[in-house]
């Protein structure tokens, strides 16, 4: 069971009905807009604190879909581990989560998924639904309409053809040897983005192993002619992209058949021990889920039984990742964000007016300086000279820390009045001169690696569950220059090539693109913050386009939303959407620091926030409002609802940090950063 931070029962999911029930407390009309936020500002205060753990962090749940429930009860199924008790409680979540129409969604809201509804309906087979049941039955006749599971993403068959309900001579290649590439040569795996490469190895070990376990039921139901599930589709054009790799898929299908065993044995070792090697102290690999449970199948495939102590607590750290509801019900996260909950948490706290030295941002800061990590990882691959010194996203993730985490870490410890300062200061130093190390050649930031932008990845037919490189992106990119702006490096060469490129990619609507939150919103709430913490004037065309964008999507009811469509369409859904917490806060975040506090819109903002906001002080957001993947994974952090609302309350009321002389001197670090 994971301990939360998001509801008032400790590890218990609020049911989706209690999400969005109406309980909020309208302040009066009489109450003039700073009093409200002032009212608000202390209510969310006294939430946020009641929440720290009592080691100092913060976690909110971390919900995305049910292909995490399906595919846990399919690796138990595939080990022969799967009990009754888990198995409904996975159920009853999945039930829970399905549409009227019969299909699930990848987020709140969105239209049904395919790959979602026929891992769901798997599941939920295995629950021991029947499949004439109503509810299975809507499901099973929506897949079929889609052209069934041979319309289904790659990843979803590669789960059935563990049971033999899919063949695995119909699935794209993915030979082992690809451990051997040289990272100069092209598609060797520190092309891929770290999840992708996580994940991508141990599945080279599950396809050449190809195994099958006896399935207990078929499927079908699920097929749109089962006679013939899998009809032949003609190859793109020889001269697109799609063409020329899916004849490369063809070559690679006639190597398997002629690959030395010896060299092939040899590949499928050398990717055990990378797997091996990279297995956090907490069992886990990367801190999250997808990697582990390909890890821990293709170390089985190799002989590794359930009690060696790899797979074994590869699996306990798998039951970490569960989130029992109070209903009975349990979801599985497929990742846990403490790193980035509490330093965000921290941020918020101090902008909203809480004191420097207050104890429980000490406790949090001491715990955020015991998660520094001081050893390399993957990233040194292409940076092999970079001393370490960055921060991860999860409790465990030593191998992958990541820029943005780092470049937070760094602002809300610098928001912390420590009793040890110099601690603090080695510790930012090291931040600020791992992150400049870290960026790429186009003046920009990505999240784990430098220039990780090879085309090729996107390509592979295997390749069609979301982004699977880590080029540089506005949010991440913006972060970063915040950081070296509050460092006193504003006019260092690295950050002013990083603040061109932030220029160079605003939209011509003036707003930016976000990658790991939606969308136009959160790049928006970024980037202006950044731009005008390193010096960049109010009146710049860049920042008042920027404004004149937020001013134009703002919704009626005073708030901001943007859909997750708007990645799949930026035309008609940029900037548009329900209203929500964590994207009103985004949107005022960047018009405060703009300029436009005593603006209408940003009254009419901050008022939607007190007015929305329930009597024991947080924020209900069934909406997701993060992705890991823009469209194709998306995510509700159920922390933002609450630390960013606060943020842009504190804001409001206090003004910028920076300003009000909150922060520790920087001027030490930048000379750390220049030497080291």
């Amino acid at each position: 069971m994971t301990a939360t931070t998001d509801g008032s029962t400790g590890a218990i999911l609020p049911s989706r009905a209690a999400a969005a029930s109406d309980s909020t407390l309208t302040i009066p009309e009489t109450a003039g807009v700073q009093e409200a936020a002032t009212r608000a500002v202390q209510r969310a205060t006294d939430f946020l604190l009641a929440r720290q753990d009592a080691e100092g962090w913060w976690k909110g749940d971390l919900e995305t879909n049910v292909t995490m429930d399906a595919e846990d009860l399919l690796l138990r199924q595939f080990l022969g581990i799967l009990d009754e008790t888990t198995t409904q409680a996975a159920a009853k979540f999945i039930r829970g989560e399905q549409r009227p129409d019969g299909t699930w969604a990848t987020f709140y809201g969105g239209p049904g998924d395919l790959s979602a509804t026929v891992e769901a309906y798997v599941a939920l087979r295995l629950a021991g639904d029947a499949p004439d049941a109503p509810h299975m039955a809507r499901a099973s006749a929506w897949i079929r309409e889609q052209g069934g599971i041979a319309a289904a993403r790659v990843f979803t068959r590669i789960w059935l053809a563990l049971f033999g309900w899919w063949k695995w001579e119909d699935l794209p290649e993915l030979p082992p040897e690809l451990i051997f590439f040289p990272t100069w040569f092209p598609l060797n795996i520190y092309d891929f983005g770290c999840w992708a490469r996580q994940t991508i190895v141990p599945l080279t070990i599950v396809s050449a192993k190809r195994p099958v376990r006896p399935a207990p039921f078929a499927l079908d139901e699920l097929h749109t002619d089962p006679a013939n599930p899998n009809p032949p589709q003609p190859l793109a054009p020889v001269a697109s992209w799609d063409g020329v790799f899916q004849r490369l898929d063809k070559v690679v299908r006639g190597y398997r058949k002629v690959a030395v065993r010896r060299l092939r044995r040899a590949a499928m070792n050398a990717a055990a021990r990378w797997i091996i090697e990279r297995q956090e102290n907490d069992g886990c690999w990367g801190g999250i889920q997808p990697p582990a449970v390909y890890s821990v199948i293709a170390l089985h495939l190799l002989g590794y039984d359930l009690q060696h102590p790899v797979l074994r607590e590869g699996l306990a750290s798998l039951d970490r990742f569960a989130v029992w509801r109070e209903d009975g019900a349990r979801m599985i996260e497929a990742c846990q964000s403490p790193v980035w909950d509490t330093c965000l948490a921290t941020i918020a706290l101090v902008d909203a007016g809480l004191p420097a030295d207050h104890p429980q941002l000490v406790k949090a800061a001491d715990w955020m300086l015991g998660e520094e990590i001081a050893r390399p990882g993957d990233w040194a691959v292409r940076r092999p000279e970079l001393p370490p010194g960055g921060w991860a996203f999860e409790f465990h993730n030593d191998n992958y820390p990541d820029i943005d985490d780092t470049a937070e870490v760094a602002l809300a410890l610098r928001r912390v009045r420590h009793h040890d300062p110099e601690h603090v200061d080695r510790a930012i130093g090291r931040a600020v001169r791992w992150n400049l190390g870290m960026q790429s050649k186009n003046g920009a930031w990505g999240a784990f690696d430098v220039d990780n932008t090879s085309p090729f990845p996107n390509r592979l037919p295997f390749c069609d569950f979301g982004e699977v490189i880590d080029p540089p992106s506005a949010d991440v990119t913006a972060h970063v220059v915040e950081m070296l702006a509050a460092e006193g490096l504003t006019d260092d060469p690295r950050t002013r090539r990083g603040i061109d490129w932030l220029l160079a990619e605003q939209e011509p609507n003036g707003s930016w693109f976000g990658r790991w939150g939606v969308n136009y919103l959160y790049g928006t709430g970024s980037v202006v913050p950044a731009l005008t913490a390193a010096g960049l004037p109010t009146s710049h065309p860049a920042i008042r386009r920027a404004v004149a964008w937020l001013e134009s999507v703002q919704n009626d009811d005073g708030g901001w939303g943007e859909d997750l469509r708007s990645y799949q369409d930026a035309r008609e859904w940029s900037g548009r959407g329900a209203s929500t917490a964590s994207q009103t806060a985004w949107a005022l975040m960047a018009l405060l620091a703009a300029g436009e506090k005593g603006s209408a819109a940003v009254e009419r903002g901050v008022r939607w926030l007190a007015d929305t906001q329930r009597e024991d002080g947080g924020w209900d957001e069934p909406y997701f409002t993060g992705t890991g993947f823009p469209w194709d994974f998306s995510i509700n952090y159920h922390l933002y609802r609450q630390v960013f609302p606060l943020t842009a309350l504190g804001r409001y009321l206090h003004g910028d940090p920076f300003e009000r002389n909150l922060l520790a001197p920087a001027g030490k670090v930048s000379a750390r950063a220049e030497g080291d």
